[in-house]
Parts: C-alpha cells; sequence; structure tokens
C-alpha cells in the first residue's frame, strides 16, 4: 500500500456527510495526539487515527464477527488499542492492508455511528 499521511486519513472522514474532526485528548498520551473523526448528529466516534511506535494508526468501528475475521486477515489489524476489543479494530498504515479496504473499512465504521432516521 502507498503510504498514508495522516492528513489523507482527516480528508477521507471527512468527505463523509456531516463528518468533522475532533482533538479531545491531551498530546501527553503515550501514542502522542489523537485526531478522532465524529458524526454532527450525534458526536460518536468512528476513527481514530494517532502514531504508535512511529507508525500511523486508525481505530475502526467494527461488528463483532468482522472484526475477528480481519484481525486473521490481516497481520496489521488487531483489536483496538485503547478502545473496546469487541468492537473496535487498530489499523497500522502501510502494512497489509491495501488502501481500497481500509477506506471500506472506515466507511463501515461510519456507517455504523450515523444516526438512524
Amino acid at each position: 500500500m502507498k503510504t498514508v499521511t495522516r492528513q489523507e486519513l482527516i480528508d477521507y472522514c471527512l468527505s463523509f456527510p456531516f463528518a468533522y474532526e475532533d482533538y479531545p485528548f491531551d498530546s501527553i498520551t503515550d501514542a502522542g495526539l489523537w485526531t478522532v473523526m465524529r458524526h454532527t448528529g450525534n458526536r460518536r466516534s468512528f476513527a481514530f487515527i494517532y502514531v504508535r511506535n512511529s507508525k500511523l494508526c486508525v481505530n475502526l468501528k467494527c461488528h463483532p464477527f468482522e472484526a475477528d475475521l480481519l484481525r486473521q486477515t490481516y497481520d496489521d489489524v488487531n483489536p483496538g488499542f485503547h478502545m473496546n476489543k469487541t468492537h473496535w479494530n487498530t489499523i497500522t498504515l502501510d502494512g497489509d492492508v491495501q488502501m481500497g479496504e481500509l477506506k471500506r473499512m472506515i466507511l463501515s465504521s461510519y456507517n455504523l455511528i450515523t444516526p438512524r432516521r
């Protein structure tokens, strides 16, 4: 996968309707600065973007069955760092997850938190 930057991830997340970026945490965490992508309709989070061990990572919400399947399929998909391990995955970028699959996972996470009408 081509190298993806934090800003490219943010921009992709902002392409979804009603998405916005937030910085609710102090930058003194062990993972540095966290960018949280949320939905304006309910303020729920769908992506947490941060650097850990010098690698860009993103935490994404997932159905439990799919979360487990993705962890078995990709070396760079693991239980969510600092998140509920059943419903969140951490994807380490520039690894074995291709850009198309990463975008699908982000969209799926967004769809899981979007307010229902």
